[in-house]
């Protein structure tokens, strides 16, 4: 077990980067002329899901880390006086709220990637934006439920302890091939444990544990140089997870790492079967369409 007494309070963390720079190719041909990011879940795009959690969690300022054929995302975060005013005029008044909810999310910014380098480039791009300051880095694919404390309690880790805090979940042995899965050791805290290696994708049968790494990241800004030296690795792209696994390896470049395990609802979108299930799930729990679509689901799961 890990004695946490020689860990250095910080500051919280404010900002967010958010990588939406994917080409989304596993949604093709949907995605040939519109972001990923932006396909609905129900009546909102995934990416906006992302960005409530954020603001809701205190990162009120976003870094959106975009790329050529993005630009709705922007968009979509922006102000769109005519189609305001012709709703305002038109009495629509609940759709003018809704529209609204997306301008004031968060206070939004974006920066070009240019060539997808991979994750550990895309953090590397929020560099000039997020300064010496600590800040959270959100991945779009994963949605999580908005009744979970995740990312807040991330945060409240990351204050704490001084550390760099990455999103844990348990996942089935012969699914760790599709994460990057950490090496922990225990803590006296519950559900937090120190992180002393991490494995990109390990080949079935060489996985150090069943925790993979997943799309919510609390990070000191020393993983900046560490980013800035770290070579192309799987995929010949510049991963996170390698910097991350130098960072754990010497905890005097920027306090320790420490993993905080998820035990809550996480919802995937980047992949298409767990997209429709995301759909279908939000959709049957919203008060407005849940019990006219859990009835027309019935019947029609119950047809021959």
């Amino acid at each position: 077990m890990t004695d946490f007494s020689g860990d250095k309070i910080s500051q919280r963390a404010v900002k967010a980067v958010v990588p939406v720079a994917g080409l989304g190719t596993r949604f093709l041909p949907a995605t040939k002329a519109v972001p990923k990011e932006m396909l609905p879940v129900v009546d909102r795009p995934a990416i906006q899901y992302v960005l409530e959690e954020a603001s809701g969690a205190g990162l009120s300022d976003v870094l959106l880390v975009t790329g050529s054929g993005k630009g709705a995302i922007e968009d979509h975060f922006d102000a769109a006086p005519y189609l305001e005013s012709r709703l305002a005029a038109d009495g629509k008044d609940a759709l003018l709220a809704s529209v609204r909810e997306a301008t004031g999310v968060a206070d939004v910014h974006s920066v070009r990637q240019g060539v997808p380098r991979g994750l550990g480039h895309a953090v590397l791009c929020g560099r000039e934006h997020v300064g010496d300051e600590p800040f959270a880095v959100l991945l779009g694919d994963d949605l999580i439920d908005a009744d979970e404390d995740l990312l807040s309690r991330m945060l409240d880790v990351q204050a704490a302890r001084g550390a760099s805090v990455v999103a844990l979940l348990e996942v089935p042995a012969d699914r760790t091939h599709l994460y990057g899965v950490a090496e922990v050791e225990a803590t006296g805290e519950a559900d937090v444990v120190r992180i002393t290696g991490l494995v990109e994708k390990p080949e079935p049968g060489t996985s150090p544990s069943n925790l993979a790494v997943i799309g919510r990241y609390v990070l000191q800004p020393g993983v900046f140089d560490v980013l800035a030296r770290t070579a192309p690795g799987r995929g010949n792209e510049i991963q996170l997870t390698d910097a991350l696994e130098t960072l754990a390896a010497d905890e005097s470049i920027a306090g320790p790492v420490l993993g905080v395990v998820f035990r809550g609802r996480r919802f995937d979108t980047g992949d298409k079967l767990e997209y429709l299930k995301t759909v279908v799930t939000l959709a049957s729990e919203r008060d407005d369409l849940g019990p006219a679509f859990r009835t027309w689901l019935n019947d029609f799961v119950s047809q021959d």
